[in-house]
């Protein structure tokens, strides 16, 4: 941009003081570098113990549910049905029926009207 472009503007800028720097500036830098973290601080940082819990947690909690939609289920007791079926011994059908006549018997007598007592 030349002087003759915009008169008004660099009359402007020629009135504007320039900028001063404080003594102070090269120490107040210096101790901004020195302050700033460093790339392993900062690692150390992101990586605290709350964010790596969570993570944890979050971890788990998907392996678990990769484990359980993945898992094939056995169905190997289904077919090991008919020899469970095969080993019973006939005396257990005897229990099982005089257990049935004990449960119909102690459904008529527990709701009687007339209490013996």
């Amino acid at each position: 941009m030349e002087p003759q472009d915009d008169k008004e503007l660099w009359d402007i800028l020629g009135r504007v003081p320039e900028p001063t720097l404080s003594p102070f500036f090269a120490r107040n830098v210096l101790r901004k570098i020195r302050q700033e973290a460093t790339r392993f601080e900062r690692a150390r940082n992101w990586f605290s113990l709350r964010r790596l819990a969570a993570a944890s947690a979050v971890a788990i909690l998907l392996v678990g549910m990769a484990i359980a939609t993945h898992h094939p289920v056995s169905r190997t007791a289904s077919a090991n049905d008919s020899d469970v079926l095969a080993k019973i011994d006939p005396q257990d059908y005897d229990v099982v029926a005089d257990l049935d006549e004990l449960i119909a018997w102690d459904e008529n007598t527990v709701w009687e009207e007339k209490p013996t007592l």
